[in-house]
């Protein structure tokens, strides 16, 4: 009875754009009025009624059959989602640490999961915004932890603001494992908190190569405050749930992929 509610009034077009929204995760209107030989006024009222009900989401030009936009979440709600892609992302970036590296874990899940497994080192300097790395690691006597002090963030139990983006000032770190909420092919990386934008743009700054963290869901999103072009990015780590089309728009701009499996 709900599929017939929500499906009552579609018409025979708007059936086929369902039906092609369905095939390719997205439709352009462009190509919607070319295939069903109607004007952009037509199609456009089409993508309005089908959003009205709940069936696609409109977008730039187009719909697409999920939301492509980031909300911010609480810290306790994020750590249950796609927990095993965030473990095995994890354990690729570990594999990028060496001994005496000066790195940057920035905050977010997916760097908290990284801080766990950080051990067998004989010498290493991290240095985080984030309380949860701070307290993962600092019982590691051979773990140099600096913590960078501001403003606690306590959606993300992380700290802000301009004290943490003078800090980072001082120093210059050989790597940088960045989690983000949202990858645009187009906007570049994002976050919810433009406050935090800023502060990793600065860790950008401070950092020889910027490796980002995240699952294959935050692909193709995009989130209230930039952080930087997607060109400022040295390598993604992910899952296999990466479009083939995706991976190859981004290796094309110079950037190391690294599939988790």
């Amino acid at each position: 009875m709900f599929i017939f509610d929500i499906m009552k009034g579609v018409n025979e077009r708007q059936l086929q754009i369902i039906s092609k929204l369905n095939e390719n995760g997205f439709v352009k209107v462009i190509d919607l009025c070319k295939e069903l030989k109607v004007s952009t006024v037509t199609i456009r009222k089409d993508l309005t009624f089908l959003e009205k009900k709940g069936i696609l989401f409109r977008t730039h030009g187009g719909a697409s059959n999920q939301s492509l936009y980031a909300f911010e979440k609480p810290v306790n709600e994020k750590e249950n989602l796609n927990v095993d892609q965030k473990s095995k992302i994890a354990t690729e970036a570990i594999k990028l640490i060496d001994n005496n590296d000066y790195i940057i874990l920035a905050s977010g899940t997916t760097i908290h999961y990284v801080s766990r497994l950080i051990n067998g080192f004989d010498k290493l300097t991290v240095l985080t915004s984030s309380l949860f790395v701070s307290i993962e690691l600092c019982e590691n006597e051979f773990v140099d932890v600096v913590q960078l002090g501001g403003i606690v963030r306590k959606n993300s139990n992380s700290v802000i603001g301009s004290i943490a983006e003078n800090i980072l000032n001082e120093f210059s770190c050989n790597k940088l494992f960045l989690g983000v909420d949202g990858i645009d092919l187009e906007f570049g990386l994002t976050t919810t908190n433009l406050t935090e934008a800023i502060l990793n743009r600065k860790m950008i700054d401070a950092s020889e190569k910027v490796i980002v963290l995240a699952d294959s869901s935050k692909i193709g999103k995009r989130s209230f405050g930039k952080i930087a072009d997607l060109e400022a990015m040295d390598v993604l780590i992910t899952d296999a749930g990466i479009s083939n089309k995706d991976k190859k728009m981004i290796e094309n701009q110079g950037i190391e992929v690294i599939i988790a499996f």
